[in-house]
Formats: C-alpha cells, structure tokens, sequence
C-alpha cells in the first residue's frame, strides 16, 4: 500500500469518526427533540459530562494512532482506515477495552442532560445498541488477531467500564 493510500484512508477514517460521531448523532439529537432552553444546571453538568467524554475518547484516539499504530474507523468489520498493529493494553485501555466507545458515549450523555428529551434518549438508545454490535464484531477480529493475547486482556480489562 502506498504512502499517501495509507494517509488519505486515516484522513477519511479520523474525518468520518468525528462527522459522525461528534457532530453528526448529537446534531441528530438536538434536530428530533423538542427545543427547550436548558437550564443553568443542565448545561453545567451536560457540559462537564461532555467534555470528559470528549477527552477519554479524543486520549483513546491519540493513544491508539501512537501505540496502536493504526485507526479507529471500522465499520461492522470493514476496514475503513489502517487498523491497529499492535494490541493496547495500556493508558486508557488498561481499566477498558473499548474507552473510546465509553468516552463517546459519556459524551451523547451530556448532550441527552443538555437536550432533556425523550427523543435524544431514544437516539442514544439505538446508538448504544449499534456499538454493541460493532465491539462484539470488533473483538471476535481481535481475538483472531490477537490470540491468547487477547483473551488474556479480555479478563484483566472491563468492556466499556473498569471491572471491580
């Protein structure tokens, strides 16, 4: 694969990961709820949900491109961009195996506090159901991948949130 292949498929997968994910859903969310005005209240504590979703899942992304050597974007078992070389098992992915994912969904949870509708629920529902789809594919490719190694992790690491 050429050079400037690989470079413009991690563009395409970065670009999709954020248009969708980051700007995409959470449009969607405001678009189908009823428009309110939130309350003081509501934007502090749907902005600090936010924003610590945002961070995990922007420190998993960085993680993952400099540790991982490779990109998130995998649709349902299509490699979209370059994937991971190497298995992650440490940084944010010591406590979960999917911290993006945590992450992303923490951050849909600040903005169902700041929309405060049943729609955006409903959305986040749907989305919540896709994801488990994609990680039960994503960690049957890595088991191939992976091996023992894998599994291994897999009982040390908690899904989306640390095991006791």
């Amino acid at each position: 694969m050429l050079i400037n292949e690989i470079i413009m498929r991690q563009f395409i997968g970065y670009f999709l990961g954020f248009t969708i994910f980051i700007i995409g859903l959470p449009t969607l969310m405001w678009l189908c709820s009823d428009l309110i005005v939130p309350t003081f209240w509501q934007w502090v504590v749907g902005g600090m949900l936010a924003v610590a979703g945002l961070a995990l899942a922007i420190w998993s992304v960085v993680y993952m491109k400099i540790h991982g050597k490779g990109n998130p974007f995998d649709a349902m078992g299509h490699e979209i961009a370059p994937r991971t070389q190497h298995l992650m098992t440490n940084g944010p992915y010591r406590y979960s195996r999917n911290p993006m994912l945590s992450g992303t969904l923490v951050y849909y949870l600040g903005i169902i506090t700041i929309l405060f509708s049943w729609q955006a629920v409903l959305i986040f529902v749907v989305i919540v159901f896709i994801m488990m789809v994609q990680v039960h594919n994503e960690e049957q490719r890595l088991e191939r991948d992976f091996g023992d190694e894998y599994r291994n992790y897999k009982h040390k690491a908690g899904k989306f949130f640390p095991k006791l």
